[in-house]
């Protein structure tokens, strides 16, 4: 008989402990998965803070090149119209001998003219939005002939579409980052442009003949965690290679589908 009740003692502690056991378990795992709730949340806040963040920095940016370009447009581009009108005023009441330093300085000054009008579209997100980023580079490039006796070429593959406005600002400022990298210091002589309108994303490849450059030693550098920021705000990937000696090389691929910049502006 106590042999009996002693196993039934045994059951009853192995069932409380299976209970106990199974509890904490349960207790675990539910503390667990809220804990990683929490955590994700907390990430996912943190991410819409960046954002939001990196976003107004960039509104901020661009509306300040916005003022730029008005006042590049209007005051100066302005001013040297007028010094061209006058110019050619003014060739008509010289002699011969002094016609052509007038005819030299009306060149002149027709070229800043359009010099700044390029510059101030280049500047103003409205014509970038306006005009697509393909133009855009095409008008970047133009300028950077005109100025920096620079090769450049541009080829398109596939067929266009449109992009998301705030997206293709944003994929502008990057290249133009990019260009002016290469303007300051890569000494190239020609810049290559591949724009490729493929099926679930659109890829854009540039590429110089430069010095190139050792990515280990500038790749803390300011202007380039802009552009992967960037590239990131926008949910694009961003590569850039360079090797000393043989230029360097930036691709972006854009996926087609709504971006993380157009989610965040979709829940305000």
């Amino acid at each position: 008989m106590l042999a009996k009740e002693e196993l039934l003692l045994i059951v009853y502690f192995i069932v409380v402990i299976l209970f106990l056991t199974s509890f904490a378990i349960i207790f675990f795992i539910t503390f667990q998965k809220r804990k990683n709730k929490l955590l994700l949340e907390k990430i996912e806040a943190e991410i819409r803070f960046e954002n939001e963040l990196a976003q107004s920095k960039i509104e901020i940016q661009e509306q300040t090149l916005k003022n730029v370009s008005w006042e590049l447009h209007d005051n100066i581009g302005q001013l040297l119209s007028v010094a061209n009108m006058q110019l050619n005023i003014l060739s008509g009441t010289v002699d011969a001998s002094a016609k052509q330093s007038v005819q030299d300085i009306k060149e002149v000054v027709s070229n800043s003219l359009k010099e700044v009008r390029s510059l101030s579209k280049s500047l103003n997100s409205e014509v970038i939005s306006y005009t697509g980023i393909e133009a855009s580079i095409n008008n970047e490039l133009a300028r950077f002939e005109r100025l920096n006796n620079l090769k450049t070429e541009i080829l398109t593959e596939g067929e266009s579409f449109d992009i998301i406005e705030k997206d293709s600002i944003i994929l502008f400022r990057i290249i133009q980052e990019f260009f002016s990298n290469i303007i300051k210091h890569s000494h190239a002589t020609k810049i290559s442009v591949l724009i490729e309108y493929l099926s679930e994303e659109l890829q854009i490849e540039i590429k110089d003949n430069g010095d190139g450059f050792n990515q280990e030693e500038v790749k803390k550098s300011s202007g380039l965690l802009n552009m992967e920021s960037r590239a990131a705000l926008i949910n694009s990937k961003f590569s850039l290679n360079s090797v000393q000696g043989e230029g360097t090389s930036l691709t972006l691929k854009y996926p087609l589908k709504p971006s993380l910049y157009e989610e965040n502006d979709t829940n305000r």
